[in-house]
């Protein structure tokens, strides 16, 4: 196969679709492998900041981008009739929900519609977006054929899902086991192939649809775990008892547990949405998740639950939630990295909005905020501010937060996220999830 002696010598030009948080960390891997990369997004921006090699992405280094830009390895564009000089195409585009909490299969259909158009024989194209089982043979597969293309023998299609952990130091795209799954077995042989060349892990599938149920299936056991010490901690608060106590308790366990921890809900692009692709397939077989139902349920309460204790909590001390200057830390969907897709902490502000408090924000992480057509700067984070607040509401426990101080200044911490911990003074002044 003339294809896999190309990608063997590296001498196969790739194309990335889609430059975001798995597309441009997978670019830049592949041009440091030795490959021709062409980046394609509709954002003329991002295309511009890729060309200048002007990172916009933590879990890309600074100087690998730059180093691959300058080399020419790695070229953007807007123009998606460059993938008829693609010998791979690597499709890493949203999939996000509808309003009716149906998959939004726009981005993905618009790849099609280019594959379509500029698609040709030798060709491999792979599928990484998440999405529910059968999408690439659905999708994806008559896109080519159209063509009168013939799978398996002069176009390769395969689904290889990204695994991106966003501020992992540790497991970067390298270094984490890749499932692949290809349509035939000449496809499962290049797409192999492929990512052996620069990701030291592979575990191959015997088709697209069990790598697609695999990758699904990591998000909703998350969310079902989540949800589970979530509805506990429910119930720890009516009993008056430390769930975080609990879980490390019944961590001590050398087998048969895995702690999960409570939270103000889930975020990401991941664990919020994923559930739902699977939950919205099944319904073509008659069979009604209603576990992970049940699951997203829970977790999308939690911003109300948060929102209802910081309200009690007030209560105690005889103030009122209306009109109360509320600082919140941390406005990114997990610690450390600069992503607010789906926070569950901008539910919570937009809550409070609608309460009427007076909301304050610090997050080294997101300058500015948009809720509501209503624009937050994110402040300093000073032990006067601290003082004069009504409460400080640790929504995401960014390590760079002066905890010790915070309970030391603030007259009420609500730490959602068990962020104080460690702090060992005025344990009084702090409330957690229960």
């Amino acid at each position: 196969m003339n294809l896999l002696k190309k990608i063997q010598d590296h001498s196969a030009r790739v194309g990335v679709v889609g430059l975001g948080y798995v597309g441009l960390p997978l670019a830049v891997l592949q041009a440091k492998v030795g490959y021709q990369v062409y980046g394609f997004d509709e954002m003329t921006a991002k295309v511009d900041k890729v060309n200048q090699g002007i990172n916009y992405i933590a879990d890309v280094d600074n100087k690998d981008l730059l180093d691959v830009v300058n080399a020419k390895r790695l070229m953007a564009m807007t123009d998606f009739s460059g993938i008829k000089e693609c010998d791979i195409i690597l499709i890493c585009v949203p999939t996000p929900l509808t309003r009716n909490r149906e998959p939004d299969m726009t981005a993905i259909l618009k790849v099609t519609r280019h594959l379509v158009q500029y698609g040709h024989p030798g060709m491999l194209v792979v599928l990484e977006s998440t999405t529910y089982p059968g999408t690439t043979e659905e999708v994806i597969l008559p896109a080519l054929t159209q063509q009168g293309l013939k799978v398996g023998e002069n176009a390769f299609v395969a689904f290889s899902p990204e695994r991106v952990d966003p501020g992992n130091a540790s497991f970067k795209t390298h270094n984490t086991y890749k499932l692949v799954g290809g349509v035939t077995p000449a496809c499962q042989e290049a797409a192999k192939t492929f990512y052996e060349q620069s990701i030291v892990k592979i575990f191959p599938l015997s088709s697209p649809r069990v790598a697609e149920m695999a990758k699904v299936f990591e998000n909703v056991f998350r969310s079902v775990n989540i949800a589970l010490v979530n509805e506990l901690t429910l119930l720890c608060d009516r009993m008056n008892i430390n769930v975080y106590e609990v879980i490390d308790a019944a961590a001590t366990k050398n087998f048969g547990f895995m702690p999960f921890y409570p939270g103000p809900g889930v975020g990401g692009h991941c664990i919020p949405l994923d559930p739902y692709y699977l939950s919205w397939k099944s319904k073509e077989y008659d069979i009604h998740t209603r576990f992970i139902e049940l699951a997203g349920e829970i977790n999308e309460n939690m911003p109300y639950f948060v929102v209802s204790k910081l309200q009690r909590l007030l209560n105690g001390q005889g103030k009122c939630l209306k009109g109360a200057t509320i600082l919140v830390l941390g406005v990114t969907y997990k610690a450390d990295i600069g992503d607010p897709r789906e926070s569950p902490a901008t539910k919570v502000m937009e809550l409070l909005q609608k309460e009427g408090v007076n909301i304050e924000y610090v997050d080294p992480f997101t300058p500015t905020l948009l809720l509501n057509g209503r624009h937050y700067t994110s402040q300093e984070l000073t032990p006067d501010r601290v003082a004069r607040s009504a409460c400080v509401l640790i929504l995401t426990a960014h390590s760079s937060f002066d905890y010790e101080m915070i309970v030391q200044q603030a007259p009420l911490v609500f730490d959602t996220r068990n962020g104080t911990r460690h702090v060992q003074q005025h344990r009084e002044r702090i409330a957690l999830l229960s």
